[in-house]
């Protein structure tokens, strides 16, 4: 495709703005604001005027399929919630009163971690509508995580959302088979619940390499994931959530060996690295960023800024592996560059910082990814996709 994806501007509302205040009132308290968004979820449909609830229309209903026969995967809307919003796995069904089709829960990992011990983790930047945070894969344990999303499943597919858990290698391992058999246990319990798994080989908070920049030990962690898949009875999709910062030739290399070892998509992307952010488009300055430079550069950027970037990686890969399916995260915060987003040929999309700049951020971009589908003369997503096969 030779058009370009803009990277559109959003209205402000009144509701908006009342956002900005509650942010403005709560300026000293930024984790309190990061974590607040489980109730806003809980209570919305009790809030007056909200009128958040589950939409279960079917304009925006999408479904994936796998060429290697990996189950399906079912979305009210290709709009998710990312991992990193609901680490706990408790209450899923509640991010469906907030418009959201699918949510990745996690990320995480083999045992329980506290994360990072400074304070604070995370910053909003107004200017930049971004979030800059070094949570450091607080979790619960990836046990905790599965029991909770499989005693949950049925009412999150009623709901018409899809659930995927998001799990990483448990930092601090420096042994590799160790770290290797960590990740291995973790993907095998996950695998029981989880509509599809993604495996987090580039989160930049914990101050420790990134699997996805050796890619020796990273081939490795995908035979022995897609050996295991192959053991089993049921056969689910598997994606690899890849950082927003590599080279072309770097990103290359990764490609070719997912492909050839038989995964079947990728989320592009995830926060950018605290020591590369003036790469992207903010106001900024590296040495604001007091909680990413914390013990040692760990964290990252998410949001607005990094759209462009996203979408450069994107093209790339639809360009070059179009037998790969794609999520896109980076920067989406409008129904319009999801529509864009889906012309590329991106099965679904997945956002979280958008949430804390807009009032109900899912809901307003379904209703715009709805009017530019009509601008393009579809009445739902599934007429677009009967004109757009993928194969």
């Amino acid at each position: 495709m030779s058009f370009d994806c803009i990277n559109h501007e959003y209205y402000m509302r009144l509701s908006d703005r009342v956002l900005a205040l509650i942010r403005r009132v709560f300026h000293n308290n930024p984790e309190f604001r990061h974590d607040s968004l489980k109730h806003v979820a809980r209570f919305a449909p009790l809030i007056p005027l909200m009128g958040a609830r589950p939409d279960l229309s079917k304009t925006l209903r999408r479904v994936v399929t796998f060429a290697d026969g990996s189950n399906s995967l079912y979305f009210g809307c290709p709009i998710m919630l990312a991992a990193g919003a609901n680490k706990t796995a408790l209450r899923i069904c509640d991010f469906a009163n907030m418009g959201f089709g699918g949510i990745s829960v996690g990320t995480a990992t083999r045992h329980v971690r506290e994360g990072n011990t400074h304070r604070p983790r995370i910053g909003f930047l107004e200017k930049d509508r971004a979030i800059h945070n070094s949570m450091g894969l607080n979790n619960d344990g990836v046990e905790a995580v599965t029991r909770r999303v499989l005693s949950q499943l049925a009412s999150a597919h009623m709901n018409q959302m899809c659930v995927a858990v998001s799990i990483a290698e448990t930092p601090g391992i420096t042994d590799e088979n160790e770290k290797l058999k960590d990740i291995v246990e973790s993907f095998s319990i996950a695998y029981k619940a989880a509509d599809y798994i993604e495996i987090n080989v580039s989160c930049p908070n914990t101050g420790e390499n990134r699997v996805d920049l050796d890619t020796s030990f990273l081939e490795k962690i995908f035979t022995e994931i897609t050996n295991y898949r192959n053991s089993q009875g049921i056969r689910k999709a598997i994606y690899a959530k890849l950082s927003p910062d590599m080279s072309e030739r770097h990103l290359s290399n990764i490609m070719d060996m997912l492909v050839q070892k038989g995964v079947n998509g990728v989320v592009i992307g995830n926060t950018y690295p605290t020591s590369k952010v003036s790469e992207l488009p903010v106001h900024v300055t590296y040495n604001q960023l007091t909680p990413l430079r914390a013990d040692g550069n760990r964290g990252g950027m998410s949001g607005r800024p990094l759209y462009e970037n996203m979408v450069k990686n994107v093209k790339f890969i639809r360009e070059h592996y179009p037998q790969m399916s794609v999520i896109a995260c980076g920067g989406i915060d409008h129904g319009f560059k999801i529509y864009d987003l889906i012309r590329l040929g991106v099965d679904a999309v997945q956002c979280y910082s958008v949430v804390a700049f807009r009032w109900m951020a899912a809901h307003a971009m379904r209703h715009e990814l709805e009017e530019a589908l009509l601008n393009g003369g579809y009445k739902s997503l599934a007429e677009y996709d009967e004109h757009h096969p993928k194969h």
